[in-house]
């Protein structure tokens, strides 16, 4: 196993201890060519099965399985074709959407596709039009070194992820949501396309078909990301951090309790007051 694919399973073991994740963060590598999928990895079709992108993904956080997905062994055409492994025109993707009425009509589909605008960029359809699948393995334990990181998690792991990566103000997240192809196309292959972070609410798919619980939610982001996120977990607010499990308080707040903007900001209003004040009886 490689110096880098050690550092990777390293930082994803202190990631998944940090955040008491119930499941583990899973890494995600994009194939060129079959050749690459390590001898680990299992092929839904090597044994008759086809399954969804997602549940690739519940079978590397839940079970610490290593799954190849190619054309062959995903059961979801739509995902493979959007991922390219498979080549059908644009407009034939989206007919197929129309025809499964998954919005009003044409126009209301247009639009939400609209909001998935990395997918259909030249440049980034350059960067996967040789994919031919990708692989999905727990990144405490990973056989590959990743493209992508996707994690699940609940909302409350969720933000402080989202602060981990924004800490310094270099990796904002801003997100879309259309309930449809989150995990697999939102938190996997427009993160590899953008490189950037994507909060993903789980559609469909995640929930039917993989399992995903209801009160789970995932983040995906570029590889390269997650070791600034384990360096930045917990920092935001210092001492006033809601760590996790997130610590709480119930009951009147004390006088002069809470982090120090309320101190500074409170300051300034008495003082805007008092400035008022003179002001009127002047």
């Amino acid at each position: 196993m490689s110096k880098i694919i050690d550092e990777f399973r390293n930082i994803g073991q202190k990631v998944y201890e940090k955040l008491r994740l119930l499941t583990y963060p899973i890494a995600i590598k994009f194939i060129k060519d079959y050749v690459e999928i390590p001898e680990k990895a299992q092929r839904p079709s090597k044994i008759g099965q086809n399954i969804t992108l997602c549940q690739s993904f519940t079978m590397a956080r839940r079970w610490g399985a290593h799954v190849a997905m190619t054309y062959e062994d995903n059961a979801c055409i739509t995902s493979s074709l959007v991922h390219q492994w498979k080549k059908v025109s644009p407009k034939d993707i989206i007919k197929s959407q129309i025809i499964s009425g998954y919005h009003k009509d044409a126009k209301a589909e247009l639009s939400v596709q609209s909001q998935y605008a990395a997918l259909s960029n030249k440049e980034n359809y350059s960067k996967i039009k040789d994919h031919v699948g990708f692989i999905s393995s727990p990144l405490p334990r990973t056989i590959i070194q990743p493209d992508v990181i996707l994690i699940y998690g609940d909302p409350s792991q969720m933000t402080h992820i989202v602060q981990a990566l924004s800490y310094e103000g270099k990796y904002l997240v801003n997100s879309s949501f259309i309930g449809f192809g989150e995990s697999c196309l939102k938190g996997v292959l427009i993160p590899f396309l953008t490189e950037k972070p994507e909060v993903v609410l789980p559609g469909t798919g995640d929930r039917t078909l993989a399992l995903t619980k209801e009160e789970e939610m995932a983040i995906g982001m570029p590889s390269k990301l997650i070791s600034y996120v384990n360096d930045n977990l917990f920092k935001s607010g210092e001492q006033f951090n809601m760590r996790q499990p997130s610590r709480f308080f119930i009951g009147s707040i004390p006088k002069g309790f809470g982090p120090p903007a309320w101190n500074f900001l409170k300051r300034k209003v008495k003082k805007q007051e008092r400035e008022a004040e003179r002001k009127a009886n002047s």
